[in-house]
């Protein structure tokens, strides 16, 4: 298959770009930065509204990951501003584009997050939840919409909502492991929030069934069936590396360092139900957190 792929040097672009590789698919990168003068890459500015639409010639699905971090850092003006720019106008931009092209691609996978749920505490929620309340509840509401134009042009898009990607080589997790591994693990707050959340293996195989199964369009919750507190996290965590997690994290210190960015993303429980996989069959190497952390390699 040929792919365009965008947001190809973060976490999952790049595991997908590793595992299309793999399975001999062709892959082209929409980059922002320099151009190299050959190999996949192609320029475009989503805040100028720049694209190469030829781009688009032969391509048999977009898969549109771009997005400025959520969890890093406070939320400044200028940081929210980016956050909700750096979604809804590269998500708007290339819309339009497939909108307009001659021979669109059949499909358009768009990352979205869980965060849509918003602070949900002990609810079980699924795709058929209303948003919740809130800065990511509405930037992930906005987000999703501005596919719209690659809707109504009859392309079929998935928003596949995002929890916590779980890999030893980047994201959340490799920047707790340090800290872990020093004995310095703890439960965040109270630790009863819950976490949603998929490993990047068993993403990878959803983004694929995303692309391929045509039958599959609208939100889909890529997350595993069995999310966790934060304290069995933290807890099973530290198993995994063998050492104690005595050291918490106080919610005041987080809502002192990180003030609304703690509150959204750190404390907040959403505990989220994939059902739109489960009715398609899609079957998890890894739906519990311990199989995932025993075959994960540190």
């Amino acid at each position: 298959m040929r792919i365009l792929l965008t947001g190809s040097n973060g976490l999952v672009g790049t595991a997908l770009r590793e595992h299309w590789v793999a399975h001999g698919w062709e892959i082209r990168r929409l980059v922002r930065g320099p151009v190299p003068s050959f190999g996949d890459c192609r320029y475009w500015d989503p805040t100028a509204g720049v694209i190469d639409a030829t781009v688009l010639d032969g391509v048999d699905a977009v898969v549109h990951l771009a997005g400025e971090a959520i969890a890093e850092g406070r939320w400044t003006a200028a940081k929210k501003r980016r956050i909700r720019e750096s979604r809804i106008q590269s998500t708007a931009l290339i819309a339009r584009t497939i909108a307009k092209a001659i021979s669109p691609p059949p499909v358009l996978v768009c990352a979205s997050a869980v965060g849509i749920y918003g602070d949900r505490g002990q609810e079980w929620v699924g795709e058929e939840s209303a948003p919740g309340c809130g800065f990511l509840s509405q930037v992930c509401v906005d987000w999703e919409a501005a596919a719209s134009p690659a809707l109504s042009a009859g392309v079929r898009c998935v928003f596949l909502r995002l929890g916590i990607v779980l890999s030893s080589k980047g994201g959340a997790l490799a920047r707790m492991l340090p800290f872990f591994r020093w004995g310095l693990g703890g439960r965040i707050g109270s630790g009863d929030q819950m976490m949603s959340w998929i490993g990047i293996d068993d993403l990878l195989c959803v983004v694929d069934q995303a692309i391929q199964a045509h039958g599959m369009q609208g939100p889909v919750n890529a997350v595993t069936p069995c999310p966790v507190s934060n304290r069995e996290f933290t807890r099973l965590l530290a198993a995994r590396v063998g050492r104690p997690a005595w050291l918490p994290a106080p919610a005041w210190a987080l809502r002192l360092v990180f003030g609304e960015m703690a509150e959204a993303a750190l404390l907040a429980s959403v505990r989220v139900r994939p059902q739109r996989l489960l009715d398609a069959g899609f079957t998890f190497r890894h739906p519990e957190l311990s199989g995932w952390l025993s075959s994960a390699r540190f």
